[in-house]
């Protein structure tokens, strides 16, 4: 008889549809709500995902998941709420609870203390607490998507029982040593990441969405050329590659697409229809390290009269022929229609910074030039070095994408990008300073005294500054500096070593609208850092039980 290993996962929810995804443990039929999909077989694992239709837009239904007729969820004796899907109004509010950098670790002393009181410290795991502050609230105030904006798992930073795990299948003496090298230990990665009873039940009934970051494949993936060719001279690569892929499509990606795209999809069709799906999958997964099909990735929600667009800024990098390009001429197209059209709100989404403090931006826009050969192939292997050392590799660092989506983030609050994104009258105005809350300032660095000559050296464009004008006395672009104050405040107990450090939750009214690009949200790519966001009304939840 089939069981539940993980989910159900509730991932899309429209006005009208929705998708459950599940992992079991054998072959069987899956029920939801009254509809049905077979399982999939993957090297020794089934995946089943359940498209339902035909809701009614605003309304909540408590769900089971029912396997072969006998049903499995919710699970015996549990004392949490019901799962429920609740779909989407086009005149609700909307709240959106998103973070980054979570590491799996268990819920006890000495991992869930602070780094300075245990070197294996973590702290305080705020996705466990956003799940039970979540399960203690009335429906109506929980999240209408959990956004999960990178590093939903950390493939070099493994958890005690997965390494024990790895230990029983190979050495961990040799490489990749402590570090997840193929499919069957990604099984087990996100298995610890996702189910804890409370982060699953979490998951079982707020919709989510999620893109991927280095740490799910390695840290600084795709950082520089040199950064890939030194990489894939390693004889492990190749299955640590695969496996990432592979593990991302069926456990992240599928749950980002709606009922309609999921039929389109054409290796999940393959999929359903192979005895083991595992080897057509590798088989895409290294064709997708080898290509840049940025747009194979990113995806966009309608949210009501809201849109959400989640760019990938890793995979679809361009990193040759003397180019560096966050994403590539596929992607860029993609992104620019989705950014056409009407809509109340416009949020864009990337897991890595798009806005930095200007004299890390003047930084990094110099490192860019350096590497490139401004001052000589000396220079430049130092340069590759520093880039490594300190993570260069945001938006900043890939200089002409970044000016190319701050040119379109311009055109779109001026209303210039056909009919505009605004319902009611808004622009932006650019300055030459990043926007930057004084009032939590105090981990912000000064601006180097050779920082402007550097820019004028090498024509690097200084940072713009987004300012929004709205009616919403609270809207605007928001990021919150390593080592602020405020971030202290919101999680008194960050995780110091990849954990989500801030779940945010952002509030969207609906129809008094806002600007056309009310939000930037976007995670970290250093598991030091903090995740990010913007809000637009704002309810904070904090990394306490009682939020």
């Amino acid at each position: 008889m089939a069981e539940l290993i993980l989910g159900p996962l509730l991932r899309y929810v429209g006005e009208r549809e929705a998708t459950v995804w599940v992992e079991t443990d054998a072959p069987c039929q899956v029920e939801v709500l009254g509809h049905r999909a077979r399982t999939f077989h993957v090297a020794g694992h089934h995946y089943g995902l359940v498209a339902i239709d035909g809701l009614e837009p605003g309304r909540s239904r408590e769900y089971g998941v029912v396997l072969d007729g006998e049903r499995r969820w919710p699970e015996p004796r549990s004392a949490l709420p019901p799962s429920r899907v609740r779909t989407l109004h086009p005149h609700d509010e909307l709240s959106i609870a998103f973070g980054s950098c979570r590491v799996a670790a268990p819920q006890s002393p000495p991992y869930n203390l602070e780094r300075q009181e245990h070197r294996l410290g973590l702290g305080v795991d705020a996705l466990l607490a956003l799940a039970r502050r979540v399960s203690q609230q009335p429906e109506a105030q929980r999240p209408s998507l959990l956004l999960m904006v990178g590093d939903q798992v950390y493939a070099d930073h493994v958890s005690p029982a997965t390494r024990e795990f790895m230990a029983s299948r190979r050495s961990l003496d040799e490489p990749p040593g402590e570090e997840i090298a193929d499919f069957e230990e990604y099984t087990r990665l996100y298995r610890e990441a996702w189910r804890e009873p409370l982060i699953r039940w979490l998951l079982s009934t707020v919709p989510s969405a999620m893109i991927f970051d280095d740490h799910e494949v390695i840290d600084d993936w795709n950082i520089s050329a040199a950064w890939k060719a030194r990489v894939r001279r390693h004889p492990w690569w190749r299955a640590r590659i695969a496996g990432a892929f592979m593990a991302y499509w069926l456990y992240q990606h599928l749950g980002n697409l709606s009922p309609e795209q999921l039929r389109q999809d054409e290796l999940l069709q393959r999929a359903r229809a192979a005895d083991d799906a595992a080897p057509m999958l590798e088989e895409f997964a290294l064709h997708a390290d080898r290509t840049t099909a940025g747009k194979r990735w990113s995806f966009s929600r309608e949210l009501g009269r809201s849109r959400l667009v989640v760019i990938d800024s890793r995979a679809g990098r361009v990193l040759s022929d003397g180019r560096r390009e966050m994403l590539d001429e596929e992607e860029w197209r993609w992104l620019q229609d989705e950014l056409r059209g009407v809509t109340d709100h416009l949020l864009l989404a990337t897991s890595l910074p798009f806005l930095l403090p200007t004299s890390i931006h003047d930084i990094e826009r110099w490192n860019e030039a350096v590497c490139a050969g401004a001052w000589g192939s000396t220079a430049s292997k130092l340069g590759e070095r520093l880039r490594y050392a300190i993570d260069l590799e945001h938006w900043a660092s890939f200089g002409s994408s970044f000016d190319r989506l701050a040119g379109q983030l311009r055109e779109i609050g001026a209303g210039g990008n056909e009919a505009g994104r605004c319902r009611s009258s808004c622009s932006p105005g650019m300055s030459t300073s990043p926007i930057w809350p004084r009032p939590c300032c105090r981990g912000r660095l000064p601006r180097p005294a050779s920082g402007r000559s550097c820019v004028r050296r090498f024509a690097i464009r200084s940072t713009p500054r987004f300012v929004w004008r709205t009616t919403l006395p609270s809207a605007g672009l928001w990021r919150a500096p390593l080592g602020c104050s405020r971030a202290r405040r919101v999680c008194p107990r960050p995780r110091l070593s990849g954990a989500w450090c801030r779940v945010r939750t952002s509030t969207i009214r609906s129809p008094r609208s806002s600007c056309a690009a009310d939000a930037l949200i976007s995670g970290s790519s250093d598991q030091r850092r903090t995740s990010s966001g913007s809000s637009l009304s704002c309810r904070r939840a904090s990394a306490d039980s009682g939020g």
